[in-house]
């Protein structure tokens, strides 16, 4: 706490994996990151960027199937995103794994929490739950898997990213990964949801948004439009070559929200003439005579347009809040200072506006 007040404190954690081509990154280390789509949405092929990028740096990889995607196949992909052959069969450098079993699995974390692999892709959440014969929709099933299986990894400093996918139902859907809401609560990084814009195409390429469901942190919503509920974190490309695939994360933009939505603006229109507002996907179909996707995507757009995510830290409520600002004398009259150079009126996310209330140092 002496430390914080005085500002001694090191900088809060920012991405590393998945550099996009402004220099920023999306997944941190050290930390359970999440992502998530439909199927056959390319979570694997940015899941194998990344592994490409780490590798590229002189970093080690582990790739964890449990969904059985063959080591023919996540080969065939890391070479053709340029991955080099004298790599990937080095077992110091590169790892695929595919345990078939708990016994397994918890031998395999224990190997990696002393190889310290820099970044660690466990494809996919939905086989190892099973693995353990527990299920996918109890919160303290799926934290005890998270303890015994992902959390070691990422305090052994590895950047952990686990595959997941989306439930059927529209409602549910649109909060996140399939299952119980305690694998949103336990990401300790960002959680990505992924939303096709070209599908890929072997020898063709394709293209997807990569959105912001959850960053704990701040450190990548940082970098990313404002207002949206979930912002684009950028756009991720893969183009063909003469012998395999290039990929590019390009930085978002202020218009992706448009293109990602692709909501009639006459629907967010009668979304605003609703009175009371709408309270959720079941409401607007019933007051819209809509069907469940339409109720759920317009909502969704609805919500974003109006409000960032309440009450989690890197949203606009909290993040960038300055240190000490500069007083705005809009109105000609002395703006008070607090001790800690803020303006009076709690500044929120500073622990010492919070004190100079609690202690009565300023006029709240």
């Amino acid at each position: 706490m002496a430390a914080l007040l005085a500002g001694e404190l090191p900088d809060p954690p920012r991405p590393e994996v998945l550099t996009r081509d402004d220099g920023r990154a999306i997944f941190y280390a050290g930390q359970v990151n999440a992502l998530f789509a439909d199927a056959e949405s390319g979570k694997t092929m940015v899941t194998c960027a990344a592994i490409q990028e780490v590798l590229k740096i002189g970093g080690r990889a582990v790739f964890v199937d449990i969904d059985h995607n063959g080591m023919a196949g996540i080969v065939t992909r890391l070479l053709d995103l340029g991955c080099r052959s004298e790599d990937l069969s080095d077992p110091d450098r590169f790892r695929y794994v595919e345990p078939e079993d708990k016994a397994q699995l918890l031998d395999l974390v224990a190997f990696l929490v002393t190889w310290r692999p820099t970044l660690v892709v466990v494809d996919s959440v939905g086989e190892l739950l099973p693995m353990f014969r527990l299920s996918s929709n109890n919160p303290d099933d799926f934290t005890t898997v998270h303890a015994e299986a992902l959390k070691p990894l990422a305090m052994a400093g590895a950047c952990v990213i686990t595959v997941d996918h989306v439930a059927k139902n529209v409602a549910s859907a649109e909060s996140g990964p399939t299952g119980t809401n305690a694998k949103r609560r336990a990401v300790g990084g960002v959680s990505i949801r992924v939303k096709v814009k070209d599908q890929f195409v072997p020898g063709h390429g394709g293209a997807v948004w990569l959105m912001v469901n959850k960053d704990r942190h701040g450190g990548l919503r940082e970098h990313c439009p404002r207002g949206d509920r979930e912002p684009s974190a950028g756009l991720f490309t893969l183009t063909p070559t003469g012998t395999g695939m290039t990929w590019n994360l390009r930085a978002p933009q202020d218009t992706d929200s448009q293109q990602i939505a692709s909501v009639a603006s006459a629907d967010l229109a009668a979304l605003d003439a609703l009175d009371p507002a709408p309270a959720n996907v079941r409401d607007v179909k019933e007051r819209m005579n809509w069907r469940s996707e339409r109720a759920a995507e317009t909502l969704r757009v609805w919500r974003s347009r109006s409000r960032s995510v309440p009450g989690e830290r890197g949203t606009s409520e909290t993040a960038n809040v300055p240190r000490s600002p500069t007083p705005v004398l809009g109105t000609g009259n002395t703006v008070e200072l607090r001790p800690c150079g803020h303006p009076t009126g709690q500044t929120p996310g500073c622990i010492e506006c919070l004190i100079a209330d609690r202690e009565g140092s300023a006029v709240a």
